[in-house]
């Protein structure tokens, strides 16, 4: 972590020197428009760039070096969602501080996505299957991702692994809370593998 912090500062001396476009009030913004739009549009921005980030950091070539720590745990738990080599932390960061070096953008909102993000992160690691909506990449999501590999790249969304081809629906059993744990494939909200394949 400590040098993923140190790669990042550059981006904190950008801001400090001025050259990023966050504002404090409205007033100071482009309008109050703008406040309301600003946040769907820096999800937007944010999961395009992880999604493609995320979806190199697969590539043989970067995968051994940069991101297997990650996949070392097939069955996503809170731990792993900061479990990283140092780079992919940081590359998967880049889009949140790429944004507000290209566009206008809040400190307090800022400030507040910087929050949610990590809650999310650790959210979609959690092995709580809770929401199945077709469009929000959530745990479930996330854990087809580390069972098969080669899908749900994306952060919050599904758009972009569907217009990429790479999104798998959760496996449904996933979701049925009716039946005890080991029915439905998995042990306390965690997947069991050898039910999958």
């Amino acid at each position: 972590m400590p040098l993923m912090a140190l790669l990042t500062a550059v981006f904190f001396l950008l801001d400090v020197r001025g050259y990023c476009k966050m504002y404090e009030t409205t007033a100071q913004g482009p309008g109050l428009w703008y406040d309301i739009l600003q946040i769907p549009l820096f999800i937007l921005f944010t999961d395009f760039g992880i999604y493609w980030i995320h979806r190199t950091l697969h590539h043989p070539l970067l995968y051994k070096r940069l991101h297997k720590p990650h996949h070392k745990w097939i069955v996503p738990t809170p731990y792993a969602s900061y479990a990283f080599h140092p780079l992919d932390g940081f590359s998967q960061s880049m889009p949140y501080h790429l944004y507000p070096l290209l566009f206008p953008l809040n400190k307090f909102i800022f400030l507040g996505m910087f929050i949610s993000v990590n809650i999310w992160t650790v959210s979609i690691h959690d092995g709580n299957f809770l929401a199945n909506n077709p469009l929000i990449n959530g745990s479930a999501c996330h854990a087809a991702h580390h069972l098969y590999f080669n899908y749900n790249y994306g952060q919050f969304l599904t758009i972009w692994d569907r217009i990429g081809g790479s999104f798998r629906r959760p496996d449904p059993e996933w979701f049925n809370k009716r039946q005890e744990p080991k029915e439905r494939g998995m042990r306390g909200g965690k997947v069991e593998v050898s039910k999958l394949d």
